[in-house]
């Protein structure tokens, strides 16, 4: 083969074609429209897929400065209109759409936005309801979160002040439609939250088209109403109208003032309530006093007050007789200890040796000491001789041992 002026190089033609298409006025700023297939976000945050419909398909790339800032997460077989511009991937030569926004085709991208954070917050248990904290029967204090300017703030005070005079409604001024309204929303959140000056919260405001309803359904205020400690009762558009703040509150009222109810009992009611449970104390103390004038007539009529001598001398004859036992049973403990010691004194006796010399022995001593032996003494020493009834003095005058 041999090598002409019109000869190129893979590198040159690739290069070629991608200055085609770049400076190309529809290919640099167009629309498609078609079905994604093959989507993948990769962790450096880029994501690939491919567009299709009967007859086509084309390969797009959306970096990941542009797929951070998507509303929604793409998925395969989702019918989107894509924007951004064609051109060829030199390294491959293979072109592609270069992506930089994404929408919805069909469903609506708001519609598609809501349902796939209502699903990530649910899988994430933000709707149970066993997390969801119970509305005080009474509170005091009311802290709501709406426009100042609203027919929701009036519609709330007037049925406060119907319901419950007694509570008192505070307000966190708040946007509630546009791009600051969600920060705002939130602020009211945490400011009842950390404060603690409320017993219940409502949050919420008038109807609206979805879009002017879109705050209430901001991820970040889910996750606020939450963590809030604070009981949260979400309020937003009519009845027909659900929001993510709806799901995730503590209670949902269809309309602001549904909400107002909710969150105090009715004064008539509780009146109402009094009324009853006064009339059942009273009849309950009615027939207790019945019962006690009763017990009292019976005890007035019995025997003991109608006769109080009688109890007395009863008593008496009760005593006296107690009196009779505790001396019996004296007597017989004294004669019990006196027969023990009678016998200890004939004991102590029976070994004296005063009762061995009343039999007519005696006792011999030389000075202190006792002569129990001949060998005791001598001759001329002076015995003390001890008789039962007396001593003789004596002096020895021999003396003779005998075998023994």
């Amino acid at each position: 083969m041999t090598a002409n002026k019109g000869m190129l190089s893979v590198s040159q033609v690739n290069e070629y074609l991608k200055m085609m298409m770049d400076g190309d006025r529809v290919l640099s700023n167009i629309l498609v429209r078609g079905e994604i297939s093959n989507f993948k976000l990769y962790s450096s945050g880029h994501a690939y897929f491919t567009l299709k419909d009967e007859t086509g398909q084309l390969k797009a790339v959306m970096f990941r400065s542009y797929a951070a800032r998507l509303p929604f997460l793409p998925t395969d077989g989702m019918r989107v209109i894509a924007h951004g511009r064609i051109s060829v991937y030199e390294a491959s030569g293979q072109y592609q759409l270069y992506a930089d926004e994404l929408q919805p085709d069909g469903a609506g991208s708001l519609a598609l936005r809501f349902e796939q954070l209502k699903n990530k917050l649910q899988s994430e248990g933000l709707f149970d309801e066993a997390r969801k904290k119970p509305i005080p029967a009474m509170p005091i204090r009311i802290g709501v979160i709406t426009s100042p300017s609203g027919a929701a703030v009036h519609d709330i005070m007037n049925i406060l002040g119907r319901r419950f005079p007694l509570s008192e409604m505070i307000l966190f001024p708040s946007a509630v439609q546009g791009a600051e309204a969600p920060a705002q929303l939130i602020s009211g959140i945490e400011f009842f939250g950390m404060s603690g000056i409320v017993d219940v919260i409502i949050i919420g405001r008038g109807g609206g088209s979805a879009e002017d309803l879109w705050a209430f359904n901001d991820e970040a205020l889910a996750y606020a109403i939450a963590a809030c400690p604070v009981p949260v009762i979400s309020a937003v558009g009519h009845e027909s109208d659900f929001t993510i703040c709806d799901f995730v509150a503590d209670k949902r009222a269809p309309t602001p003032s549904a909400a107002a109810e909710l969150a105090v009992p009715d004064r008539e009611n509780l009146l109402l309530l009094l009324r009853e449970k006064q009339g059942r104390f009273c009849a309950s103390l009615e027939k207790r006093l019945k019962e006690e004038r009763r017990a009292l007539s019976q005890l007035a009529s019995s025997y003991v007050f109608r006769h109080p001598e009688r109890m007395l001398d009863d008593l008496r004859v009760k005593l006296a007789d107690t009196e009779e036992d505790l001396l019996a049973a004296l007597g017989a403990a004294l004669l019990q200890k006196k027969n023990a010691l009678q016998k200890d004194i004939v004991k102590i006796e029976s070994l004296s040796p005063l009762s061995v010399l009343s039999r007519g022995y005696a006792v011999a001593s030389l000075g202190d000491k006792t002569v129990q032996s001949v060998k005791d003494a001598e001759t001329g020493d002076c015995l003390n001789i001890r008789f039962s009834d007396g001593v003789l003095y004596a002096t020895v005058d021999g003396k003779e041992e005998t075998d023994g």
